[in-house]
């Protein structure tokens, strides 16, 4: 009986906390450092929500580590709603498959609040590449084994398996070149130095503009919301690849459940504002997605999977 009515004390306790909440500025730790897409989100968002519900965000850029370091340091914070992390498929799908002793886990130190948003990545060719869509490249690729070469973020990047995913989609071999970081990538694209390069829209955009970079397909089975005319890859009989930065929300294991409720109930609301919606289309190519706790859960577990396939067929080693 003692037992029951001290559950009953603490759900009560967290209710009432969850009504007061957030009764200060709350913290959102982001991997990256500024200008990315991670960091672009958090903006975007917290931005958003200071508006329409005057709550306040600090939002502090912990670069470094592939992620390890923000991830740590919220995984390691009190549990009261008050230190959040924003993170993307890299941090939860990506590094379990390429380090073998990842200093967190997803369901143990963490519980997923909400995807925030999602975008696919572009593959940019050079202005003089031989090749302008998908099927040319493949072509290309298969009259000429190993002469290709992609560009990417850095070894074991999600820039770098979506090259790999297409290679092993499309049963071509191609060259990787890994740089520091997605602007060098992007740029060796721009001055021909990689014949393409896999990158986030943002990070492209300034290279379509001038010319020296064009598109050549995107990486997810669904359209831009940028641009619909870029080709997926079932456009091209490739039905297999469907990769995306996916953004989203996390608190420390422990943060009360009507916590939770409560940032996923909001953030929600916020994303299915039109011009939130369009703020994030125009900043990362990004579509606003708002989702139960459950449902992103499932959707990071299913990613896992496919990206640890790519990893293991590809011998990735983290760089």
């Amino acid at each position: 009986m003692k037992l029951v009515f001290l559950a009953a004390l603490v759900s009560a306790a967290a209710a009432v906390h969850a009504q007061d909440y957030p009764a200060k500025p709350i913290r959102m730790l982001v991997p990256f450092a500024p200008g990315g897409a991670v960091d672009t989100t958090a903006r975007v968002l917290t931005q958003a929500m200071q508006q329409r519900l005057n709550w306040q965000f600090v939002v502090e850029n912990r670069p470094g580590g592939n992620g390890f370091i923000a991830t740590t340091a919220v995984q390691k914070a009190t549990p009261d709603g008050y230190t959040l992390l924003m993170a993307h498929t890299g941090e939860f799908a990506v590094n379990p498959a390429l380090f073998p002793d990842v200093p967190y886990d997803l369901e143990r130190d963490f519980l997923p609040i909400t995807m925030v948003s999602d975008a696919p990545m572009l593959y940019l060719a050079k202005a003089q590449a031989p090749f302008n869509n998908f099927k040319e490249l493949i072509a290309a690729a298969k009259a000429k084994p190993d002469t290709i070469t992609f560009g990417s973020a850095g070894n074991g990047s999600i820039n770098h398996l979506a090259g790999e995913w297409l290679a092993q989609a499309a049963g071509i071999k191609l060259v990787h070149v890994p740089y520091k970081g997605g602007a060098p990538a992007a740029q060796a694209v721009a001055a021909g130095d990689v014949d393409f390069g896999v990158m986030a829209v943002p990070g492209a955009l300034p290279h379509m503009k001038s010319g020296r970079g064009k598109v050549i397909g995107i990486s997810t089975a669904k359209k831009s919301p940028l641009d619909a005319s870029w080709a997926t890859p079932r456009d091209a009989g490739i039905p297999d690849l469907d990769a995306s930065i996916w953004v989203g929300l996390f608190a420390p294991k422990g943060t009360p459940q009507p916590v939770i409720e409560r940032l996923n109930k909001e953030v929600r609301a916020t994303l299915n504002v039109a011009e939130v919606q369009k703020k994030f289309v125009e900043s990362a190519g990004a579509e606003a997605v708002g989702m139960t706790p459950a449902e992103f859960l499932a959707r990071i577990k299913s990613d896992a999977v496919r990206y640890k396939r790519v990893v293991d067929k590809a011998g990735i080693k983290p760089g």
